[in-house]
């Protein structure tokens, strides 16, 4: 090769190093004198016309900014570009100046760094504005943002499941937002390419730009959505580092307000992009570490960018360029309009409601630019915004929803798949729209299974909002504004092992509890239709049924007649660990089981699960309808919620993370005399909070650590019957990271009140 570059350029003591590169073989060529950079291409016309473009465009630069950009050398003949035999083989090839400089990726970042950075690269974006060229118009690849969808092909060589779904989640946020302006955004042909090793350096200042081979025609933003993610990938405040290249390129060349509101959509797309091609080039060509160099950074920064609200981003970005941030409705206001439409029995969350407008897996955002860990909402039991599900509904609605009168096979696949989670015995499935339905309608089947009206219910327990459901909910009917328990239920006593009569102390304690209402049922004047139970007790403060409970109280109802309804609406799905069911828990198996809230991840679904002995007593009644019950767009949803479960091993990340978050409440416990019990399963816990030195429970504290966690952007509740216990329920994406920043914020809030109670 030496022999070939001496010739072609008349060179005379050359020296040749290979460099690092990520599809093609480039080379430092050095003489005495002057230092060059040898390029070659394999050989085909596509390639070619590429790379024509390309030294046009750098030729156009030189003339207006020289000595900034690398310049194509001619050969001895004057052409720019030769096709050559290199090693055997023909090669495209061309020879550019080298640029002196220290890496953008070597030096100390600084602000007038940055600066200079947005300064160059306005500047370079203007003298691009002046070159025109049709190769580069009609180059449509994975690396130019606007053609963000074609690394979907690449997706699934993403190993990490959750980390798929970040990937997956950001290119549906970039088809809903950004797709549908991209017709309006100014397009130019720029750069493409502006990372830390591309941008030269000279006395801590840019002073040169290096690699045009991904140049694009592309909405001009872009170059800054590149730059960016590159510029501040490796930051723990992106936002600020952003907005300081923002600022500096605003004033050489202004932004528009509509390419400043996708810029955070933009930047998340061009990680996405960067992972992508990681992921597949680790696939395809494992030994080349220089494509997969920035990795590491990238999924660092898309990580850390999910948890910025984008009003947050854009509102920064927006400042950073002197635009107007636009203010959201007053909270107070958003409150009166919304009781001038409900009724004020219509509850919000704590002291200071919140104002949503977004979600994201464990996190929420509210309309002023907050972003929120939810450790709280058990509806979207697989994470907020799921990529698989919310492309599954979408897909689906797009296709076909109609009442559930009609054959469609999404009723018949959903049907099939939730029943392969379920012992053999429990093998029919009747569709309603919620919970609250579900519970109605076990109701209805047990009582015209049985023939009998008695219902066996749980103190404190909770199981809808419709009127028969509430008739079974002590929760409801036992509140001081509640219609009271009717003379058709019995209450059994909440077999709590904190506060009850038998304590964890004593291993028979679940026996005993269970011969109390044992005692009941046998002596009640008349026979009881069903006896129904969530096995962890929500409403009762988080309170598991004590250890071997059931299997004497299901005994006992079986044996007078009636039948065992199990309420998984919160427990079920995997949330408690160890089991997918709750009763699971308890080796027992009830004769129904009403499911609902997070069986469809915030779509309005329930389901009714039975016995073929249930279900065929129950045909020879009055027909069962519901119109939407089961309708496709809900069946599509809730099996693509049951595939990401197994899919993404979320029933052992809640084992594995709940466990870890137990301890650390329970280290936390040991701790603070205020923390009386810590109880629950998987990511369904509850903190029992007391007065010091006594198990007398403290409302009052349970209210303080609740509010002053959701002012510290972290969402939990209070429940119970006195509202004395802490309860999270995150989604099963939560983490050991996200579990951590929870308890560390438990604790220091504590610390607080104790200081300021003193």
């Amino acid at each position: 090769m030496i022999n070939i570059i001496q010739s072609e350029f008349n060179l005379r003591s050359v020296e040749i190093k290979k460099l690092d590169g990520y599809d093609n073989a480039n080379y430092l060529v050095k003489t005495d004198q002057i230092k060059y950079v040898f390029k070659t291409y394999k050989n085909n016309q596509k390639t070619l016309d590429l790379v024509k473009a390309e030294n046009e465009t750098l030729l156009s630069l030189n003339k207006n900014s020289p000595g900034k950009f690398p310049k194509p050398i001619a050969y001895n003949n004057g052409e720019f570009i030769k096709i050559l035999e290199i090693g055997g083989k023909l090669m495209i090839c061309r020879l550019l100046s080298f640029l002196e400089g220290e890496f953008f990726g070597d030096i100390e970042q600084s602000k007038s760094l940055f600066q200079s950075l947005g300064d160059f690269l306005a500047k370079t974006s203007i003298d691009l504005k002046k070159t025109h060229n049709h190769i580069i118009a009609a180059r449509q690849w994975e690396w130019d943002i606007q053609y963000v969808y074609l690394n979907h092909k690449y997706i699934n060589d993403i190993p990490n499941k959750n980390n798929r779904n970040i990937a997956l989640y950001f290119l549906q946020k970039f088809d809903e937002i950004v797709r549908p302006i991209l017709p309006d955004l100014r397009k130019q042909i720029i750069h493409n390419d502006a990372n830390e090793w591309n941008i030269l350096t000279e006395k801590g200042k840019v002073s040169g730009l290096i690699d045009f081979g991904d140049l694009a025609y592309s909405p001009l933003i872009n170059e800054l959505a590149v730059a960016i993610t590159y510029a501040c990938y490796d930051k723990k405040d992106p936002l600020k580092w952003a907005s300081i290249i923002l600022k500096a390129y605003h004033s050489q060349l202004q932004l528009e307000v509509n390419e400043v509101k996708v810029l955070y959509y933009l930047i998340a797309a061009r990680l996405v992009i960067s992972v992508c091609n990681s992921a597949h080039s680790r696939k395809t060509d494992p030994l080349n570490n220089y494509a997969t160099s920035s990795e590491e950074k990238a999924w660092s920064m898309l990580h850390l960018w999910l948890s910025i609200n984008p009003i947050q981003a854009e509102n920064q970005f927006r400042s950073a360029t002197g635009m107007t941030v636009d203010e959201p409705i007053d909270i107070d206001e958003m409150a009166k309009s919304r009781q001038q439409y409900t009724g004020t029995t219509l509850s919000l969350s704590y002291d200071q409601p919140i104002y949503m407008v977004g979600a994201a897996f464990q996190y929420m955002y509210d309309a002023y630019g907050n972003t929120f860990l939810d450790a709280y909402n058990n509806i979207p039991h697989v994470g907020h915004s799921h990529p698989k599900v919310v492309d599954v509904g979408q897909r689906q609605m797009a296709q076909l929803n109609t009442n559930t009168r009609y054959l469609y096979k999404q009723l018949i696949d959903y049907s099939k798949k939730l029943l392969t989670k379920f012992p053999s015995s429990l093998n029919k499935v009747y569709f309603v729209n919620s919970g609250s339905a579900a519970s109605d309608l076990a109701l209805r089947m047990a009582k015209f299974h049985t023939g009998h009206k008695n219902i066996m219910v749980m103190e404190h327990g909770y199981h809808g909002n419709t009127q028969s459901a509430i008739d079974i909910s002590d929760y409801k009917f036992n509140n001081p504004k509640g219609q009271g328990q009717k003379q058709n239920i019995l209450k059994a006593i909440i077999p709590d092992t904190y506060r009850g009569e038998h304590t964890a102390n004593d291993p028979m304690a679940g026996v005993k509890y269970a011969d109390t209402a044992v005692n009941q049922i046998q002596n009640s004047d008349t026979p009881i239709a069903a006896f129904i139970s969530e096995p962890i007790v929500g409403c009762g403060g988080q309170v598991p049924l004590a250890d071997g409970y059931l299997k004497n109280v299901y005994q006992a109802i079986r044996d007078q007649g009636g039948l065992c309804i199990s309420d998984e609406v919160q427990t079920g799905f995997g949330r408690l660990g160890e089991h997918f069911w709750g009763f699971e828990a308890q080796d027992v198996v009830p004769d129904i089981v009403v499911l609902g809230k997070p069986i469809a991840n915030g779509h309005p679904m329930g389901v009714v699960v039975c016995s073929e002995e249930v279900s065929a007593s129950f045909d020879t009644g009055v027909e069962f309808f519901s119109s939407y019950g089961g309708n496709p767009v809900s069946c599509a949803i809730a099996q693509a919620v049951l595939e990401a479960i197994d899919e993404e091993g979320l029933q052992e990340n809640a084992r594995v993370v709940g466990n870890y978050y137990k301890n650390l409440l329970t280290d936390l416990q040991n701790k603070y005399d205020c923390i009386g019990d810590v109880r629950g399963s998987g990511l369904f816990l509850g903190v029992e909070i007391v007065e010091e030195n006594s198990d007398k429970p403290n409302s009052k504290l349970a209210s303080y650590i609740k509010n002053e966690l959701r002012n510290r952007n972290i969402l939990i509740s209070t429940d119970g019957p006195f509202d004395s216990v802490l309860k999270t329920k995150p989604a099963l994406c939560f983490t050991k990271q996200n579990a951590e920043k929870v308890v560390r914020n438990i604790g220091a809030v504590i610390e607080i009140y104790y200081t300021n109670n003193k």
